[in-house]
């Protein structure tokens, strides 16, 4: 691929090889030693990848094996490793720099019960093109949850971009965003936190903050800066910059978390629903629930022993860190189930089932899970709630939070849709669905899927939907009163043809699709992305396509021109100029 111009540009990156596990000393199943011999007795067993520290081990050890997981999972993203490291209440003085698939979190009540003194970090890597030398593009699959981070250097760098959340984080001291010299990135997602300092955007390209505080000032902003329910948010000033702000976040509920009590039982918390909020959850006392009613699942588990725990009342799942191959879905039968990944697990189809399906009942949660596509095709990777079933509770509704999907990348994948929504009221709290545009398993022909997103139930909001490169509609949006508090979506790079990609209403596919019957439907800071790679002239007509009615409003959208050929002709239906053949961005303040 050629090189960007010095605009503000993402390109394909190109994957880089996985660390070799024996080559750094260590055992070929685990990229770290046995379970860590500080946890105390009585702690879960959460099997080798979950290292369980509190404040009487030496900081050496615990420096150790952040060290060897980051030189472990630093370039290993398609790799199948992956890890927790949990911090009891505390003070730490570590730096816990993430590589991929690596979970850092606190086990206090409070963020502030776990202090880290020195950082929890994402660093940038090598640019494949050699611009600016340095790239956040592919820092995906890593989170920080639940801690207080006071930096000893003169920030915390989070430089990061899709599905890479921090949560119930609070920075007590300056949040940097960007890879060092000003590389690339295009993140990402921060909920439920607070920054004592400024913090800098620097090159993000979009972000969402929702429910946070911000002390200090936020700087800067290249397309797409969503900010709802934010304390010292910057204020709406869209496009210039291009800040999008709404005062309150709508409806709420927070991703339940693991916590250890004062008497050290471990425990996790499951956050109430919330309306109109604005700054964080903490003052908050959250309901919890024991961890023995969790099965504490092993990526060994068949999908069989999985489903008959899930079938018991009453019984909730937690993943421990792996990849889970599964020869038929996971199913949620019963209201209130939560199924909380730890380490960011996945899940895989192998025989063109789906991953997970929810029956048509209330109040279910599943958080924190990565899910990829099988070589034989799935009609769908997760389904909440039956087509046409019954109406749901809207003060007991089913969310979704840190759920990521992928179509091609670790090998082939095939999938038609990857997540469908037919359950009225399901809160969505951020969500990658992916198909791949580099790693294995990468072609027109071969990672084949129709679209991300499908809603079909009413009443549904997402925060965060980030979907991208699928080969029809990105999103289809069927169910009325829908809401989507920020969009980001690059278009297929890899169309062969225009005649192999035009859709019913002209050519190409438009990324966010509301459905012509629908009569109400608001969406506040879209964007839309084109980099058609293959040498061939594509367009698109229009990045975004509604039906013009007074009850069907959106707010902050913009399609932007990237690199390649072709382009995108309106940002939304006939509104916005093109964006064709050269850098160029398109962005429309109202439709209609």
């Amino acid at each position: 691929m050629r090189p960007l111009d010095p605009s503000r540009r993402r390109f394909l990156a190109l994957t880089a090889s996985a660390a070799s596990l024996t080559a750094l000393g260590l055992p070929a199943t685990s990229a770290a030693a046995a379970p860590a011999t500080t946890a105390a007795e009585g702690d879960p067993d959460f099997g080798p990848n979950v290292f369980v520290y509190d404040p009487t081990t030496p900081t050496a050890e615990i420096q150790a094996t952040l060290d060897r997981l980051f030189t472990a999972q630093y370039r290993n993203e398609m790799g199948s490793e992956r890890y927790a490291v949990l911090f009891k209440p505390g003070r730490y003085e570590v730096d816990a720099n993430l590589g991929y698939y690596t979970t850092v979190a606190g086990l206090g009540r409070h963020p502030d019960d776990v202090d880290i003194h020195g950082a929890v970090r994402v660093i940038g890597q090598p640019d494949p093109n050699g611009h600016n030398g340095i790239s956040a593009l592919t820092n995906f699959w890593r989170s920080a949850e639940n801690l207080a981070v006071t930096p000893t250097g003169w920030s915390n760098q989070w430089a990061v971009s899709q599905a890479s959340p921090m949560r119930r984080v609070h920075i007590k001291g300056i949040l940097f965003l960007e890879p060092d010299a000003q590389g690339y990135s295009s993140g990402g997602f921060l909920a439920d936190s607070k920054v004592d300092g400024v913090t800098i955007n620097g090159s993000q390209q979009q972000w969402l903050t929702r429910d946070s505080e911000l002390v200090g000032e936020w700087t800067n902003g290249v397309w797409n800066q969503v900010f709802s329910g934010v304390l010292g948010a910057p204020a709406q000033s869209y496009p210039t910059p291009p800040y999008t702000t709404l005062p309150t976040s709508p409806v709420t509920r927070e991703k339940p978390y693991l916590f250890v009590d004062e008497a050290g039982r471990w425990r996790v918390a499951v956050p109430g629903l919330r309306h109109d909020t604005a700054g964080t959850s903490w003052h908050l006392t959250s309901p919890s629930l024991p961890l023995s009613d969790f099965y504490i699942a092993r990526p060994t588990d068949s999908a069989k022993r999985i489903n008959q725990e899930l079938s018991r009342p009453g019984r909730h799942l937690l993943l421990t860190p792996g990849v889970y191959r599964l020869d038929r879905a996971l199913r949620v039968k019963h209201p209130d189930t939560i199924v909380l990944g730890l380490g960011m697990p996945s899940l895989a189809p192998t025989t063109g089932d789906a991953a997970l399906r929810i029956a048509e009942v209330d109040g279910v949660r599943i958080a924190g899970v990565l899910v990829d596509a099988g070589p034989v095709e799935s009609e769908v990777l997760v389904e909440v709630g039956a087509a046409h079933g019954r109406p749901a509770n809207p003060a007991n509704p089913t969310s979704l939070h840190d759920v990521f999907f992928r179509i091609g990348g670790p090998g082939v994948g095939r999938a038609r849709t990857s997540l469908v929504i037919n359950s009225d009221h399901t809160i969505v709290d951020n969500i990658w669905a992916w198909r791949g545009d580099h790693g294995k398993g990468i072609g027109w022909n071969s990672n084949t899927a129709d679209t991300g997103v499908v809603v079909n139930g009413d009443d549904v909001t997402a925060y965060g939907l980030f979907v991208e490169h699928y080969q029809r509609y990105q999103t289809i949006w069927n169910g009325e009163r829908g809401r989507t508090i920020f969009y980001q979506s690059e278009l297929p790079y890899d169309p062969p043809s225009q005649a192999a990609w035009n859709s019913p209403t002209g050519r190409g596919w438009a990324s966010y699709k509301v459905a012509d019957g629908v009569r109400e439907h608001e969406a506040w800071g879209l964007g839309v992305y084109s980099y058609f790679n293959q040498g061939v002239d594509i367009r698109c007509e229009r990045g975004i396509e509604v039906p013009r009615r007074a009850g069907v409003r959106l707010h902050d959208m913009v399609t932007v021109f990237l690199d390649g050929s072709g382009g995108i002709e309106h940002t939304v239906n006939e509104a916005g100029t093109p964006v064709v053949g050269s850098y160029g961005t398109s962005p429309v303040v109202s439709y209609p």
